[in-house]
């Protein structure tokens, strides 16, 4: 994937949350990384988190990476708000070509994992990184695997 669709700055929004662009990131080819997008989660336009989606298909991405990573600040957690964030980008996901997307966590990450299965992700296993990989490096030993398969376009033309 050399490029990414390009969207406007507010990228949708679901009740109070709302997804906000915030960089469009080049391939690091010399890192094995693909493209991708960073956007600020918010809830009543006050910062609760951020989500990236990585486009392109990879062992690494698609074994340890994964193309969907969030973070949600302490103070906002307990609300879904990764799962929304997660559905608010499913339209780009389908302007990107991406069919199905992986998601990986650690495996002590309770909330994480339960957010995988709200978005009806069927959990696939559980592997080990590699000792040369930067997750490795930081001290994460494992990743569950998460595997999404995007929805098509509802008929109404919403997310």
């Amino acid at each position: 994937m050399t490029g990414l669709a390009a969207p406007d700055g507010l990228i949708g929004r679901d009740g109070e949350v709302s997804l906000v662009l915030s960089g469009m990131h080049p391939a690091d080819e010399a890192r094995g990384w693909f493209p991708y997008y960073t956007f600020a989660i918010a809830a009543d336009g006050e910062p609760a988190g951020a989500i990236r989606l990585r486009v392109g298909d990879g062992p690494d991405l698609v074994l340890y990476g994964g193309h969907v990573g969030y973070e949600v600040l302490p103070a906002f957690r307990g609300r879904h708000y990764a799962e929304r964030a997660c559905r608010l980008l499913f339209p780009l996901m389908r302007a990107n070509g991406q069919r199905e997307v992986w998601i990986t966590c650690n495996p002590d990450n309770a909330a994480s994992r339960r957010t995988c299965e709200r978005l009806g992700a069927r959990f696939e296993e559980i592997v080990a990184l590699p000792r040369d990989s930067d997750m490795y490096q930081r001290g994460e030993r494992e990743k569950c695997r998460y595997r999404l398969l995007v929805p098509p376009m509802p008929p109404d033309g919403g997310a």
